[in-house]
């Protein structure tokens, strides 16, 4: 599928990125961009690098080479103050297991962005409720991530990434956990959420059924982008 973000100049770029996890490489020369209102697929076998990649885009890890281009800003120059801001303000992330901190109710947890960004608690819990509406999740506010469903908990977990209107989703296998039921309504969810935001998706993914709800797909092999007219 071809989205009409394609033509526009791309809202993050990576560029030539290499990371090593001690003496084992993770990326070697990896690229990738991502456009406004794209949801882009990053797919390949276990232990390929494609949640390094994620990591690096996202500003979580800094690439020991190469460059990550956010909003005309080098994200692996950034200092970690500004890393911090960004990925409470512009960017949204969804791990596989969620990540929800289990002493929180779930309204409390999809709140938490709102309140470390300055709303006051009454306010985000309020907008905290409207996106559990929209994830199919009203109804659980008040329990916590041990009383939920896995696929509950990564609804809750995804509308926290998206509570406070990010500009890029990074979902690192948010599925992995998931039975195919759990997993078509999460991805369901993210993807009619996204398009309705006009987010951009950055989605790690080992599943070909999950990688078939983006636009577009990069596929990586031993820390490299395999070239699209390669197939394997």
């Amino acid at each position: 599928m071809t989205h009409q973000g394609d033509t526009s100049a791309p809202v993050l770029t990576g560029r030539g990125i290499v990371k090593d996890h001690g003496r084992t490489p993770a990326l070697r020369g990896a690229s990738a961009d991502l456009h406004a209102g794209e949801i882009l697929a990053v797919t390949g076998p276990s232990g390929s690098g494609k949640s390094t990649l994620l990591h690096c885009l996202a500003g979580i890890v800094r690439p020991d080479a190469g460059s990550v281009v956010y909003a005309g800003q080098r994200l692996d120059r950034l200092p970690e103050k500004r890393l911090s801001e960004l990925r409470r303000t512009d960017f949204g992330v969804v791990f596989q297991f969620g990540q929800l901190i289990p002493e929180l109710t779930a309204v409390d947890n999809v709140a938490l962005p709102l309140m470390l960004a300055g709303a006051g608690r009454a306010e985000a819990r309020e907008r905290a409720g409207t996106w559990l509406e929209r994830f199919g999740v009203r109804g659980q506010e008040a329990l916590r991530p041990g009383e939920m469903s896995g696929g509950q908990t990564q609804r809750v977990a995804l509308a926290r990434a998206l509570v406070t209107g990010p500009g890029v989703v990074f979902a690192d296998e948010p599925t992995g956990a998931l039975d195919s039921l759990a997993t078509e309504q999460v991805m369901t969810a993210l993807v009619h959420t996204a398009r309705e935001s006009g987010a951009a998706v950055l989605l790690v993914t080992h599943d070909a059924q999950v990688a078939a709800y983006a636009d577009r797909e990069v596929r990586l092999s031993d820390g490299a982008v395999v070239p699209a007219e390669v197939t394997a």
